[in-house]
């Protein structure tokens, strides 16, 4: 990196200062204002994002952002037939938190990218709609909870059942004891993962810009077995499907066992059983997380091919109390069963939007309004990293919520971080 470089970045972020003052004394969140949205990461869930603000009736969708000009230009191209105005685009998301014109930010980038773009959204005075996880360690998820809080920034994390009307109905009645009190919460993650194959390092296309996409990470040749999803089971960029669609049913499992804390045993075992491909992330994984003082426990689970369901559950999560269990399915339905013949207790599908709740607290600028604040981000987040952290390592670790370090475990805690590629660091200080 060339000094001139590291001068440009520091009048970026000189500027992002700036601008983050003039958005805070701006009053924006006036309930007749309108959000102006830009989305960074175009592929995958950045276009169910376009689709997600498109519907959203005070929400003005004005700029794009992506790496890969083939398809930025694609999705400008698209935005802009629907909305039938100018969309503004760029290639460098730094380009766009200097912008005077947006007041949110929507990422859907890859998972090594989701802290520091929510870090750098946050000190340029901008909201930000963080794509899950919310972190790729669980250093950078706690600095992203730091610069929330810091700039009072209203940072939602993707997890969209958190605003699904049944899900939260049955969050309720698990409160409400209709299972009794709850002592274990299962997740479930049975997707059908195919092999991958094997492709090997190239020439980076002119249309990707690779250093950017590769940001915080250690600088490896381009190669398609990376670009532009596999990048999920690649450890440097991505973390395995519970990092993935496990996001949603950890975060579900933290929520209706009503834990506000990380765990202090995880313990994790699985491998690669099925393809010799380049996937590094195990395809089996099964990760047990105690909380021995508060006498609970998550069981999770990632399958990657043939199997059950569970009660019709395969992508979901299952609670258990004394009086019978909670089978939720997917994002929008669930089920009570109780005693020991399973007689059937309430039960509901009905959806939310996500969105909207985020565009909610943006105006009213309460955390409180909030389904999926950063906090819960964090946490959700986190428990992933740890199970993973326990399966890499081939051994159970001893963590300290309050600390958020592994106790006596300098292996283990080197693994709560990783080694940031400059410009592109996740500040101790944000």
């Amino acid at each position: 990196m060339l000094a001139s470089d590291n001068m440009n970045d520091r009048r970026t972020f000189l500027s992002a200062s700036s601008a983050a003052a003039v958005h805070m004394l701006a009053g924006k969140a006036s309930a007749n204002d309108r959000v102006r949205v830009a989305v960074i990461g175009l592929n995958g869930r950045g276009k169910d994002h376009i689709k997600g603000w498109l519907a959203q009736p005070d929400v003005d969708l004005v700029a794009l952002c992506d790496v890969d000009s083939k398809v930025l230009d694609a999705r400008a191209s698209e935005l802009t037939a629907k909305v039938n105005r100018p969309v503004k685009t760029f290639t460098d998301m730094r380009k766009l938190f200097e912008s005077k014109e947006v007041d949110a930010v929507s990422v859907a980038t890859p998972n090594h990218w989701h802290s520091l773009a929510g870090i750098w959204a946050c000190q340029a005075g901008l909201d930000a709609y963080v794509e899950k996880p919310a972190s790729h360690n669980v250093f950078e998820g706690r600095k992203l909870v730091e610069a929330a809080h810091k700039y009072n920034r209203i940072v939602q994390h993707g997890v969209q059942l958190r605003s699904s009307e049944a899900i939260r109905e049955a969050v309720k009645m698990l409160r409400e004891g209709v299972i009794g009190e709850v002592y274990m919460a299962r997740g479930l993650v049975f997707r059908w993962r195919p092999s991958i194959g094997k492709k090997t390092p190239e020439a980076t296309p002119q249309n990707v810009d690779w250093n950017l996409w590769q940001g915080p990470a250690q600088e490896r040749q381009f190669s398609r077995r990376y670009v532009h999803y596999n990048w999920h089971w690649h450890w440097e960029y991505g973390n395995g499907d519970v990092g993935n669609q496990g996001i949603h049913e950890t975060d579900l499992c933290m929520w209706g066992l009503g834990v506000d804390t990380l765990p202090s045993k995880i313990t994790a075992m699985g491998g690669k059983f099925l393809w010799d491909d380049d996937k590094e992330t195990p395809e089996v994984l099964t990760t047990l997380y105690h909380y021995p003082d508060q006498k609970k426990m998550i069981q999770f689970e990632v399958r990657h091919w043939c199997t059950n369901l569970e009660d019709g559950a395969g992508v979901g999560n299952i609670f258990y109390g004394p009086k019978g269990y909670m089978v939720i399915k997917g994002y929008d339905t669930y089920e009570v069963f109780l005693g020991e013949k399973r007689e059937k207790g309430p039960s509901r599908k009905a959806g939310g939007d996500h969105y909207a709740n985020f565009i909610k607290a943006v105006k009213s600028r309460k955390t409180s309004d909030q389904h999926g604040p950063v906090e819960s981000a964090h946490l959700s987040s986190a428990l992933a990293h740890l199970g993973n952290v326990s399966f890499r390592l081939g051994r159970q670790v001893t963590f300290d919520p309050k600390a958020e370090k592994f106790v006596g475990d300098k292996e283990a805690n080197a693994m709560l971080t990783r080694k940031y590629r400059a410009p592109f660091v996740v500040p101790e200080k944000v």
